[in-house]
């Protein structure tokens, strides 16, 4: 049942089935549905902006897309060898999408690396085209080839197309004063150009990209743009590549709007600009650079015109605390980090509990534990997100799904933090920062109203009746207290992380106070207004309910689709927040007999739903640093309804 599973739902995500023909001059075009292709080179080979670039393009011609960007850590990994492997793998369609896919159709190896690190993930018949010019003895030795692989015959089952790609760069940039060695830099335009020629892809944005990219050195800027028309002529008039592609326009895919691609982080900065701008808040950021985190920091640094102060603090502690005292003065404050970040802030968020005081702390999880694997994507903080303080020190949780929920999701967090008066986690991880897919940009007038008001004067009478400022008297409704301003007359008030009275908020040892103020801080966390889980479950007869959180959600959505395509009744939820559970969820999970969890860790969230709803909950998990695929989710999900 498995290779049924697996050939129908193809189909269903989008597979290259039922593709036309149709003459262009002396080549023939044909018409897919959709493509996946990997860009993969050393670490300088510029694999991430070629693929990018391809991105950038794709997007604008208007097809559904999903990226997955995969490098190492290292600034500049060892030349040539496997762990100096970076790759870029995109997934565009004429339909509605998911994931970057499962499989490459099209591998573009720049080097005997590459194409070692890399053609274990391609199927067979799928095009690889190989840079000829770095399979010297060598190359090939210091991977582990004793042969060419081009020669040998391990690459008979696929088309491939072997391209001199440097000595080509280096010959169409003969007429331009540069060295070899500097020519050949632009072989990744080269190959751009070739690759937008196969797919018919625009190349008026990439040619605009490059004069922009290197305006201060205009030589540089055409050279590139040379080597990139170069390939796309190179594709023309070769005989070694007979067909060219098209995959039309998602029209069906996209609800009536403007688009743009965005990556997670892109989104996340720009929900919290957002944010800023509908609580009519200052927004502050204090951080500490840390993998995959800072393009936040480097983004919001770029809009002082909307209110954004940016702080780039010598510490994650010190970050976290000029944070807090931004909010303390009245800012929407936000600290950025990912899981070893978060481990320095813990002392600090619980001071933010005790404050109770608006905070969004950022974590884009990444793999550990310690420095574990900074470029690489898990989803195994969320445990510590939600116990990782001394004490009874409870915040609410938020996760984005996709790339372009960071926006959404962000917007969330700020409503959460600034209505309730609480430390917010917004859990995004490596995945969702580093991909991409289209937005829609949204209309100011569709954006929630995040206005609050200032304390400004006196809120309790005592028993002479003298008015006074009680900086721990509650709103009935949500339970937060006052947010007075500093310097307001009248407002003066203590705060530090020694237990506070009730209502005055004066320091209090008292036993009783303590369990209070306790109980009451999770009461508050507890009474937060989240929305119910929505179920799909299309035919209202299934047994089996796959439950997710966070960016699994794509892999989870792929492989239910397949499944269903294949005949097979499943429900589908995934969360958005994880602390506190939408209402709902346990008569949502009471009514299946069996309950799957996907994780890209050891089952943490399996772990939260087994322990507050005594369900039985499954965990299937995943902790190498990539993404499920839909295919092996699928056949997972199957053997469970089966089971």
């Amino acid at each position: 049942m498995t290779s049924q599973v697996s050939s129908q739902a193809e189909q269903a995500d989008g597979a290259l089935v039922g593709e036309q023909r149709k003459p262009a001059g002396d080549k023939d075009v044909r018409r897919l549905d959709r493509v996946i292709i990997r860009f993969a080179g050393d670490s300088g080979d510029g694999m991430q902006l070629t693929g990018d670039r391809f991105t950038s393009e794709t997007a604008s011609f208007g097809n559904d897309l999903s990226t997955l960007p995969n490098f190492p850590a290292e600034i500049r990994a060892p030349a040539g060898t496997l762990p100096g492997v970076s790759s870029f793998q995109l997934h565009f369609a004429d339909h509605d999408i998911l994931t970057p896919g499962d499989a490459p159709n099209v591998l573009v190896a720049m080097n005997p690396a590459a194409l070692k690190a890399n053609i274990g993930d391609v199927p067979r018949g799928a095009e690889v085209i190989v840079n000829t010019d770095e399979f010297s003895k060598r190359a090939m030795q210091k991977v582990g080839y004793a042969t060419s692989p081009l020669e040998d015959g391990s690459l008979d089952g696929y088309s491939v197309h072997p391209v001199p790609l440097t000595t080509l760069t280096v010959e169409a940039l003969k007429d331009f004063d540069l060295s070899r060695k500097d020519a050949g830099r632009s072989k990744n335009m080269f190959a751009l150009g070739l690759l937008s020629w196969m797919y018919h892809r625009p190349t008026e944005g990439t040619e605009k990209f490059l004069r922009a990219k290197f305006a201060k050195r205009p030589e540089i800027a055409e050279a590139n743009i040379a080597a990139f028309h170069a390939g796309w002529n190179f594709g023309e008039t070769t005989e070694d590549f007979a067909v060219s592609y098209e995959v039309a326009p998602a029209s069906q895919a996209f609800a009536t709007g403007t688009y743009r691609n965005i990556s997670g982080n892109l989104a996340l900065s720009y929900g919290l600009i957002a944010a800023g701008k509908q609580a009519d808040l200052p927004l502050y950021l204090g951080s500490y650079p840390i993998t995959p985190a800072s393009d936040i920091l480097h983004e919001l640094s770029k809009h002082k015109n909307f209110g954004v102060r940016t702080f780039q603090a010598e510490d994650e502690i010190a970050g976290i605390g000029a944070a807090l005292g931004a909010a303390f003065g009245g800012s929407l404050a936000v600290t950025t980090t990912s899981g070893p970040g978060v481990a320095l802030k813990s002392e600090t968020i619980g001071l933010a509990v005790s404050l109770e005081l608006p905070l969004l702390i950022v974590d884009i999880q990444r793999g550990g534990p310690s420095t574990g694997l900074p470029t690489k994507t898990e989803q195994a903080d969320l445990l510590q997100a939600m116990y990782g303080r001394n004490g009874e020190a409870p915040v609410p949780i938020v996760a984005p799904k996709t790339p372009a929920d960071c926006f959404d999701a962000a917007l969330e967090a700020a409503r959460i933090a600034v209505t309730y008066r609480t430390p917010v986690f917004l859990l995004s991880d490596g995945y969702l920062a580093n991909g991409s897919e289209p937005w829609r940009i949204p209309e100011v007038d569709e954006l929630p109203d995040l206005r609050v008001q200032f304390a400004s004067g006196t809120n309790h009478t005592e028993a002479d009746g003298t008015e006074v400022f009680w900086p721990y008297k509650r709103d009935p409704q949500t339970l937060a207290r006052p947010w007075a301003i500093p310097g307001t007359p009248g407002l003066e008030h203590r705060i530090g992380g020694i237990e506070k009275q009730d209502g005055t908020g004066n320091i209090s040892y008292d036993p009783a106070n303590h369990d209070f103020m306790v109980r009451t801080r999770q009461a508050k966390v507890d009474g937060i207004a989240v929305p119910d889980l929505e179920v799909d479950d299309a035919g209202g007869d299934a047994h089996t309910l796959v439950l997710g959180w966070g960016s699994t959600y794509g892999p989870i959505t792929a492989a239910v689709r397949r499944l269903r395509t294949a005949g097979e009744s499943i429900a589908q939820a995934h969360l958005r927040h994880l602390n506190p559970f939408p209402r709902n969820l346990g008569e949502v999970l009471a009514r299946y007999d069996k309950v799957v969890i996907p994780e890209m860790n050891l089952g943490q969230l399996a772990t939260l739903i087994r322990a507050k709803y005594l369900v039985d909950a499954v965990s299937y998990n995943q902790v190498n640093g990539m993404p499920f695929k839909a295919e092996q989710l699928a056949t997972a999900l199957k053997e469970a309804i089966d089971g």
